[in-house]
């Protein structure tokens, strides 16, 4: 378990107050986590080194190179893989809807793609687009909508001889599931068919290997793992090289820059290598067994209220700490407005989980709320009280 005080006197941002005076409860990072000192202080010290383009002969551009290089490293020994194979974007939809058209550029008319109504949007829709393009054929793999769970046999059902993809998620940004990828990667690969994993939930609350995963694509984005906005992708070598790129003709045709169009934000690259540093040096399982307690009280709590709905998993397995719940005559953002009405930070609507709001029959969305690192016991039992005013 992590000393938590010391964690989040690291955290700047959860030294402010509200009106009262009283520090505010930030619990919407299921949306994008507050920041370390180590991470401002890298985005801030490259601007004040200095602004360049890499490849110069000069100072500052061998600087933004050795940032660049740092970066990959720590984000590949943070997903267990080479740096070689770590590409850096503006977020992970960008990243989606750029290689998902380079993917599927070589789909025909009866081909298949397998995405699931667990996935945010962006893990759905971009499989969507290329597939009209080509003429192939999109199947959409249910999940439970009274346990949240994704049955892996649901997939494995629509895994056949001419699957090419089967995009799924790591872990469920809506409702914290954790999906067995195992058979699904299986299947997959049995068919010949290959897989991309969208971890982007999934690697702020567990230790990640991909490896062990055996994907063919990983995505993930570090303002959710305490970094700043932007995307990283993983591509397996056997791909890396030979997926066709849309690009300007002077970039690179090796990988990883053969992915990276334009000039990226190094400023944000230093702030990836520095959360990434953040994640292993506190540990990513002493985080996650840290986060399971200050959840363990939440759910308990929420479960409490015969007018609280909790939507997905009502238990501590294969989940991660997010929980979305309705409360019975409220609408969710109706909730959330009671929520800033007492300092307390936290979502409603679909999140982007379009097909799961949809098959949990939710129009207007839900409830969201997280926890992180530095989340105090303090702050679940504000939050269970607000939730108790307005439950009744």
């Amino acid at each position: 378990m992590l000393e938590l005080s010391a964690t989040r006197d690291r955290f700047p941002a959860l030294a402010r107050t509200g009106d009262d005076g009283r520090p505010l409860v930030i619990v919407d990072a299921p949306g994008g986590s507050q920041v370390p000192d180590t991470v401002i202080e890298a985005v801030s010290s490259r601007f004040r080194a200095g602004a360049s383009n890499m490849d110069g002969a000069f100072t500052t551009s061998r600087e933004i190179a050795e940032v660049v290089a740092a970066a990959r490293l720590a984000g590949a020994d943070l997903v267990g893989t080479d740096p070689e194979r770590i590409v850096f974007g503006q977020n992970s939809t960008s990243l989606l809807f750029h290689v998902a058209r380079s993917l599927t550029r070589a789909l025909g008319p009866g081909d298949e793609v397998v995405v699931t109504r667990l996935d945010h949007d962006a893990n759905v829709t971009p499989w969507q687009i290329a597939a009209d393009e080509r003429g192939a054929i999109l199947r959409l793999a249910p999940f439970d909508p009274r346990t949240g769970r994704l049955d892996p046999a649901a997939v494995v059902d629509r895994i056949g001889p001419r699957t090419r993809w089967v995009a799924v998620t790591g872990a469920s940004n809506a409702l914290g599931t954790v999906p067995d990828l195992g058979p699904i990667v299986a299947a997959a690969h049995a068919h010949g068919a290959r897989v991309l994993v969208d971890a982007v939930h999934l690697v702020p609350h567990a230790p990640v290997d991909i490896g062990r995963i055996g994907c063919d694509v990983l995505l993930t984005s570090p303002y959710k793992w305490y970094g700043p906005h932007a995307g990283v992708m993983w591509v397996h070598p056997e791909l890396r090289e030979t997926i066709p790129i849309a690009k300007v003709r002077p970039a690179p045709d090796t990988a990883p820059a053969r992915f990276e169009t334009g000039t990226p934000s190094f400023e944000a690259i230093a702030g990836i290598g520095a959360a990434a540093e953040f994640l292993m040096d506190q540990g990513v399982a002493v985080l996650a067994a840290t986060e399971r307690e200050r959840f363990r009280t939440l759910l308990a709590g929420l479960l409490e209220h015969d007018r609280v709905r909790v939507l997905g998993p009502r238990d501590l397995e294969a989940r991660t700490p997010t929980v979305s719940f309705v409360v019975d005559g409220h609408a969710p953002e109706a909730v959330v407005t009671h929520f800033a009405q007492h300092r307390i930070a936290a979502w409603s609507g679909n999140y982007y989980a379009v097909e799961t709001m949809a098959a949990l029959d939710r129009p207007d969305g839900a409830v969201r709320v997280g926890v992180s690192a530095y989340t105090s016991a303090e702050e679940v039992d504000r939050l269970l009280a607000a939730i108790g005013r307005i439950a009744g």
